[in-house]
């Protein structure tokens, strides 16, 4: 439960604030609903430090995974106060309004920049924030709508297809039990690298199927992922707990279970052609048997704009997939070139432009480096944090045309993996594609080529920070393309992305657009 403290209103009035990320945001709303009990508010440093080594609090209480909130320093100064009472920080949402205070019981330095704090929450106003909150619901009231002792928990990070309908009514007829879908809202997409969906297509797939639910109380819960798929099952299940779930369904592996919940491993079902039910796949023979279809093979037949099967996936789960997921040629997208100064990036990426206006079945819009800076990142220098918010900047407003069906191309040197790796998040985020492709062009060529005379003022020391001198560019490990502009022309390296996008399914082939 919440700490018991009193706030005068005139110390929250004077209270700095502070809007956290995503993931923070959603661990408040799960600390205000109760549902991180026994936790009580954010993790000091020393806290923190225990969880990750030990995956015990001090006191000795098992916890998983740090849950802690971030500040700037400046605003970490206003909380340094002599008198305890007035240590409290305010939180906001992304609107910018009151939703929680926080105690702040330790401020410890992350670094330079940021401070962690520590201490309990308050309620001010309801902190549910993004798609669906009137599908949100504390454990108290989740409580109340279970018709059986034993309560089933489904964390829904996936649509649910028939296998996982028969799979689910199997484990809810076994165990007699309630079913509780949980939805997780806390990050902004879901599901694995071969089909991620933005979580409010995800919620909509899942209500989709809804129907054909045993008798269920279905959520969104903002749970979010850390990244340590064991970790993250035991967070799951301490909240699954909370909510007064018995057991909890995991996948193969079996991580998930523990805190008092029981694990729940399905058993691998197939298809009977014989008379259309799922079963145990040991129970069918080979000649009537089909296997579930993988993520991979549902995402490629939305790729290529095939209907998934009824057999495989009820209609309105499948509608809604389709409205998520268009065919590649309808679908959005993020062109994202990026290389040093002088790779041939900007000459490839108008080319490309040039040629998909002339093409005209799609939407295309272009952000090379130079001109964006003169309008969208006017005022901007070229500091490291600069340089930074360009790139976030430019990856932000080709995401938003994305959203829209069209292809937004950018050219920008992006040298830092982290920058290309936000907009990459981005586009995700807005339900589109996103395409890197890393014009790898060495630097004694691209130098070679510097009209503008770069290069030699940096190397001369009249430009600091001059990526590929001065400041180190990181290659992309993840590069859907790379192009090395040496031994190649203009007109075969567009050729080349053209290519690309057309096997890719971006594009109508070659041919046909050349009819």
């Amino acid at each position: 439960m919440m700490s018991d403290w009193v706030l005068p209103e005139e110390i929250l009035a004077e209270a700095p604030s502070h809007t956290p990320l995503p993931h923070e945001l959603a661990d408040l709303e799960l600390l205000l609903y109760g549902a991180y009990a026994p936790l009580r508010g954010f993790m000091g440093e020393a806290e923190a430090r225990s969880v990750t080594r030990t995956g015990l609090l001090p006191d000795g209480t098992a916890w998983p995974v740090p849950v802690t909130l971030d500040v700037p320093v400046a605003t970490a100064r206003r909380l340094d106060d002599p008198d305890p009472k007035r240590r409290v920080l305010r939180i906001t949402d992304p609107e910018g309004a009151p939703v929680a205070a926080v105690e702040c019981h330790s401020l410890d330095a992350l670094g330079p920049d940021m401070v962690r704090v520590g201490g309990p929450v308050r309620r001010i106003a309801d902190a549910a924030h993004g798609v669906f909150t009137g599908l949100r619901a504390t454990p108290e009231q989740a409580r109340t709508t279970y018709t059986k002792p034993r309560v089933l928990a489904l964390v829904a990070d996936k649509p649910l297809h028939r296998p996982q309908l028969a799979q689910l009514a199997r484990a809810a007829h076994n165990l007699a039990a309630h079913v509780l879908v949980m939805i997780p809202t806390g990050d902004e997409t879901n599901g694995d690298r071969d089909l991620r969906l933005p979580t409010a297509a995800l919620v909509r797939s899942v209500l989709a199927a809804k129907d054909r639910l045993p008798t269920a109380t279905v959520l969104t819960v903002p749970l979010s992922k850390r990244g340590d798929r064991l970790r993250d099952g035991l967070l799951t299940a301490k909240v699954a707990a909370a909510y007064g779930a018995t057991h909890l369904m995991t996948g193969p592996d079996g991580l998930g279970g523990g805190d008092g919940v029981r694990s729940m491993v399905p058993r691998e079902l197939a298809y009977d052609t014989r008379d259309g039910q799922w079963r145990p796949i040991e129970d069918i023979e080979p000649p009537f048997r089909r296997i579930a279809l993988s993520e991979a093979e549902i995402a490629d037949m939305l790729d290529r704009g095939f209907g998934l099967p009824e057999w495989h996936t009820p209609p309105s789960v499948a509608q809604e997939l389709r409205k998520a997921r268009p065919p590649r040629r309808q679908r959005g997208l993020v062109l994202f070139f990026t290389g040093l100064s002088g790779s041939g990036k900007s000459t490839i990426s108008r080319g490309v432009h040039e040629s998909l206006l002339e093409d005209g079945t799609r939407t295309v819009s272009l952000f090379d480096g130079d001109v964006v800076r003169r309008l969208l990142s006017s005022g901007l220098g070229f500091s490291r944090e600069d340089r930074s918010v360009n790139i976030r900047r430019i990856g932000f407003v080709a995401a938003e045309v994305a959203r829209h069906g069209g292809i937004g191309v950018a050219a920008p040197i992006a040298p830092y993996e982290a920058d290309r790796a936000e907009a990459r998040r981005m586009a995700e985020a807005a339900g589109a594609d996103f395409v890197l492709v890393h014009v790898s062009t060495p630097l004694e060529v691209c130098e070679s080529r510097d009209r503008k005379g770069l290069y030699a003022k940096a190397r001369s020391g009249q430009i600091p920070e001059f990526t590929g001198i001065s400041d180190p560019y990181e290659t992309p490990p993840d590069a859907e393309l790379t192009i090395d502009t040496t031994d190649m022309t203009v007109g075969e390296a567009v050729e080349q992305v053209l290519e690309f996008l057309s096997e890719g399914g971006w594009l109508e082939p070659i041919g046909l657009r050349l009819a």
